[in-house]
């Protein structure tokens, strides 16, 4: 385990604080330099041996049920088959922007959709606009989608120094994009519908619905489900993709409840007692409920999606043999121009002018969640077209146009990443004061703290006005809040203009004195000595039992006779509950859990990760006064 790592595990959760979105960043960012590297290997596989690459990729696959069986070659089947595992992640991961991101504040949706929305049409009408007359216009499909690995790729080289919510703002426009285009693929890539196949996906749909309704947790009837409406959709002419999108967005996401995790440590606690089948069946059932399905899947998915499927797709369709007479015409060919003009211009074009307008139109209610330099740096990133893309233009073109569209889709993220460094470049020159305004902008951030820090409530290390304030849920006995109280004493030492807040949130099923514990804190509040007790607590985390804590109260200079009167009397636990009810109302789930000027922080809590918040915060606090 490295350093860092030992700074993101919280207890009662049993495991690392990542947020699923960091995780989806994460893994994204990973997969890009994966889908790279697949796709050269395309490149090299097709000009060394052109016709095994072309064999290899028709070669036909069957699969037979009785008498019924299907038959497609092999890119087909990535193409139509893994790829709706693809569009499936993508789904989940919209849906779990609307129930916990940012998009659950529902006004928020209505920016990434105008900006999605015309970073699609403004480059679909540059491409038509240089195809006009070419008989090329049917391929406008494969100049309009995002990549979001590439994307956030590029990002992570190109875009250092950007704030955070760049990364989500990106991602936000990408699961639109997504959404998008495969209504696209659906409806103008898809020929020859047979509406009787189609009625019976619509219908597995509705058994779908009916199940949710109903309550039904077994992955098994819904996998089963999406096979059967996959196998329709293929019947009907309509691209099966669609159906890993729609089930993605009809699974539901939700933070892990305190109290289902109580739960499901006292399962384990019955089965450390009695380790018998039953109860271990109950455990499982009980550690999975406690999870939404939505996380439970997308764990399970998007590393097969980002390391594998997309890969293959990759090697399955980037592969074109490139000659320098080939690349001579592929470069004054309108379908290869038109998709770079597209992508380079069209979706940056579409992206910042659309949020532009609409923030004028609502007449500021509606703003960037970045500034206007870094959405910048996010409209040229959006221009990376590969997977969507290049999936339709294998829907719309054959033979050498074909050849010419994926010339012009794998030449975007050399652009993009160009295009970007322009843009950062440009930021760097700024002086400091408008440089932090074009990165950060004015817009309010969602407040994840559901109970505001009150300075005649809580108790308060630092300045009580400072800029930047840090809320921390901890326990006394968790062990990872003993790690923690070092990092935060040389945070307050490293920043003179930060508040920091301890809220008690003692795990009583896990942790069996930290009640007492936090009581006794509480006790010692009453004398004006709360820090004091609170430092030694968590300096002495294995000496918390009644006759412990008097001699920590004797060590801080308390009155003892009457701290153990305050201590018989749970003088504390008013206090105590309710700090627990607005750690419930805020989705805390685990300690420590930290929240930096309102807004939850994921990842690691060492130093250097703290640290980072902090600045981001104090920056964009600056910005904003």
């Amino acid at each position: 385990m490295s350093p860092s790592d030992a700074y993101t595990r919280q207890t009662l959760c049993g495991r690392g604080s990542r947020s699923p979105l960091r995780a989806f960043l994460h893994t994204e960012t990973g997969g890009a330099a994966v889908l790279g590297t697949a796709a050269l290997a395309a490149l090299v596989w097709v000009n060394a041996a052109p016709s095994a690459y072309t064999s290899f990729w028709h070669t036909r696959l069957s699969v037979h049920f009785g008498t019924y069986g299907i038959s497609l070659g092999l890119r087909e089947w990535v193409n139509s088959g893994l790829m709706t595992f693809f569009f499936f992640v993508v789904g989940l991961e919209a849906r779990r922007e609307f129930d916990m991101g940012e998009l659950r504040e529902r006004k928020r949706l209505t920016l990434p959709l105008v900006a999605g929305l015309s970073g699609m049409i403004v480059p679909i009408v540059l491409y038509l606009a240089v195809n006009a007359g070419h008989g090329s216009e049917q391929g406008w499909g494969a100049a309009m989608s995002t990549d979001t690995a590439f994307a956030l790729g590029v990002l992570a080289v190109a875009g250092r120094g950007m704030p955070p919510g760049l990364r989500v703002f990106i991602l936000l426009l990408s699961v639109v994009d997504d959404f998008l285009s495969l209504g696209v693929i659906a409806f103008a890539y898809s020929d020859g519908i047979a509406a009787p196949a189609l009625a019976v996906a619509i219908g597995i749909l509705a058994l779908v619905l009916l199940s949710l309704r109903l309550g039904v947790r077994h992955g098994s009837v819904y996998a089963l489900l999406g096979v059967v409406a996959w196998v329709a959709l293929l019947e009907s002419g309509v691209d099966p993709v669609v159906i890993g999108l729609a089930l993605g967005l009809l699974t539901y996401a939700s933070p892990a409840s305190r109290a289902d995790l109580e739960h499901a440590s006292g399962l384990f606690r019955l089965f450390r007692e009695q380790p018998t089948p039953e109860l271990e069946r109950s455990v499982r059932a009980g550690i999975a409920s406690a999870i939404s399905p939505n996380e439970r899947l997308e764990r399970i998915y998007h590393p097969w999606t980002s390391y594998l499927f997309v890969p293959l797709f990759a090697l399955a369709n980037a592969g074109i043999e490139i000659s320098s007479d080939q690349l001579a015409r592929a470069f004054t060919s309108p379908v290869t121009l038109g998709i770079l003009i597209a992508y380079v211009l069209g979706k940056p074009l579409g992206i910042v002018g659309s949020c532009a307008l609409t923030t004028f139109a609502s007449r500021g209610r509606l703003r960037l969640p970045v500034g206007w330099g870094a959405a910048a740096a996010g409209g040229a990133l959006s221009g990376v077209g590969f997977t969507v893309s290049l999936l339709i233009a294998t829907l719309a073109f054959h033979g050498a146009r074909l050849d010419e569209a994926k010339l012009g889709i794998l030449a975007t993220p050399v652009c993009s990443f160009l295009t970007a460094r322009l843009v950062t470049a440009a930021i760097k020159l700024l002086p400091p004061a408008l440089r932090l305004r074009a990165l950060f902008g004015k817009a309010e951030t969602i407040v994840d703290l559901a109970v505001p820090v009150d300075a005649d409530r809580d108790h308060i290390r630092g300045p009580h006005h400072a800029p930047v304030t840090v809320v921390e849920y901890g326990d006394y006995e968790c062990p990872y809040c003993g790690q923690a109280e070092p990092v935060v004493r040389q945070l307050l030492a490293d920043f003179g203009d930060l508040r920091y807040v301890w809220r008690h949130l003692p795990l009583t099923d896990v942790h069996v004195h930290a009640q007492l514990a936090a009581e006794a804190a509480e006790a010692a509040a009453r004398q004006g000595r709360f820090w004091d007790m609170h430092d030694l607590l968590l300096s002495r985390q294995q000496a918390l039992r009644v006759e412990d804590l008097r001699a920590h109260a004797a060590v801080v200079g308390l009155d003892v006779e009457r701290f153990e009167q305050d201590l018989r009397a749970h003088a504390g636990a008013a206090r105590i509950a309710e700090h627990v009810e607005s750690a419930d109302l805020s989705g805390v789930a685990g300690t420590p859990t930290f929240f930096i000027n309102g807004r939850r922080h994921h990842g690691a809590y060492d130093l250097a990760g703290l640290t980072a918040a902090v600045r981001a915060a104090r920056q964009r606090a600056s910005v904003s006064t």
